[in-house]
């Protein structure tokens, strides 16, 4: 069964191999997000692998710091972005270049879950 969180800046909704991020309109995200991020894969996912997704539903900005600190996280195998937004899709190509583990884009979220699927049972 899914948990969902609503917190300030988004909704997060955890499922046992994967969390879905559905950041609010019009934030930053920054790096100060990672430490509430790091709280969530410590508590719901210690000791366990999983893939980050973030479902681009709404306009926002990325400060490109975050996905180098999101890259240190251990738990993280991977990070999906879905989106089929043109813009956003070519904003995604240039944050891919600061991320160090796998990063895919999906235009559908369900092609994200069985990417983070098939990623979390490569590395059991």
């Amino acid at each position: 069964m899914p948990k969902k969180l609503i917190l300030p800046f988004g909704n997060v909704t955890l499922y046992s191999q994967y969390m879905v991020v559905i950041m609010n309109e019009g934030i930053t995200v920054t790096p100060k997000y990672n430490s509430v991020l790091e709280g969530l894969v410590e508590k719901y996912y210690k000791n366990k692998k999983l893939v980050y997704i973030t479902y681009r539903l709404n306009s926002y900005s990325v400060d490109p710091n975050v996905y180098f600190k999101t890259s240190q996280i251990s738990n993280i195998l991977g990070f999906a972005v879905v989106t089929g937004n043109e813009i956003r899709l070519d904003n995604t190509a240039i944050e891919k270049m600061f991320y160090t583990k796998p990063y895919q884009i999906f235009e559908s979220i369900e092609d994200a879950i069985v990417w983070a699927k098939e990623l979390c049972a490569e590395n059991k």
